[in-house]
Parts: C-alpha cells; structure tokens; sequence
C-alpha cells in the first residue's frame, strides 16, 4: 500500500464511475483488517502511528468511494476538472427553472403528501443526474461536463435538505 496512490488504486479498483457498492464494502473491510493498528502493537508506537494513518486514509477512501456523488467529483477532479462549486454556481437556464418550481411548491406544501410528492421528483432527478455523471465520465470521458453535473447534484441534494427541514416544521 502507498499513502500517495488515489482511492482507486487504494482499492485496487478500475478508475471508473460505475462500481459495485458490495465490492467496495468488501476491500474496506479486507484493508481496514490489514491496516489495524492493534494488529502492529507487538511492533511499538511508531508502528501503531502508521497503522492510524492508514486506517484514516482508508476511511477517507471509503467514503469517497461508496458515495456516488462523491465519487463522480472525485474522478472530475483526477482528471482536471475541478467541481469549483463554491465560485462557479453558473447552472442551464432549465435547471434553474426547475429549482424555482421546486421552491415554490416546498413553499406552498401544507403536509406529507405534498412533501412526498415533491421528495419523488428531486429523488427522480437526483436519479437521472447520477446517471447522466456515469455516461459523461466512463462513456464519454467528458469530465468537464461531468463536473457541472456534479455542481448540479450539489443543488439537489440542498433541496433534499430543505425538504426535511419543511418536514419538521410541519411535525411541530
């Protein structure tokens, strides 16, 4: 294992959008038992130090990895395609459009039902926005395209948030 390879390398997987979630658990598990650091303690603290580190680094991984929001970042930026989302919030004249008619009708929702409803749509785009990062990155290799996609996702998943936080207030 080498701190400086990337997650895929890490998890001796192919740098690709599409992955199995069960074979990315799976090399977790296997690399967090290799790395243990109860398992260098015969070996001393600066063993265990090492072990830590690499637990951690795993875990980042990991995280990364399994998220496939993440994960599509994570392959734009390896290819030169920063997300940039805290500068860069330019979004399609379309794609706006349907965040208005989303707040609007979060705004207008008087309970689950209409909560509901409105949780299917952004689900739905959530959805098609995944898959749309997996046919830009592993078909296309447009990662430029794939990183707007990204910024997208971001939005929706804001909205998601919003949605529950519109939930709880219903509750109340």
């Amino acid at each position: 294992m080498n701190l400086q390879s990337d997650d895929f390398e890490l998890f001796g997987l192919e740098r690709r959008y599409a992955q199995e979630r069960s074979t990315i658990d799976a090399r977790w598990k296997e690399l967090q038992r290799e790395a243990h650091p109860d398992k260098f303690a015969a070996q001393g603290p600066a063993a265990q130090r090492v072990a830590m580190q690499w637990s951690v680094r795993i875990n980042e991984a990991y995280q990364r990895l399994k998220d496939p929001q993440r994960r599509a970042a994570y392959l734009c930026e390896l290819n030169g395609a920063p997300i940039q989302a805290e500068d860069n919030t330019a979004m399609p004249a379309a794609f706006l459009m349907q965040q208005m008619e989303w707040r609007e009708a979060l705004e207008e929702a008087q309970d689950e039902g209409d909560l509901d409803a409105l949780d299917t749509l952004v689900e739905q785009a959530r959805r098609a926005a995944l898959a749309q990062c997996g046919h830009l990155i592993d078909e296309r290799g447009a990662y430029a395209e794939a990183a707007r996609q990204v910024r997208a996702l971001m939005f929706i998943a804001r909205f998601a948030e919003g949605i529950e936080r519109r939930r709880e207030q219903l509750g109340q």
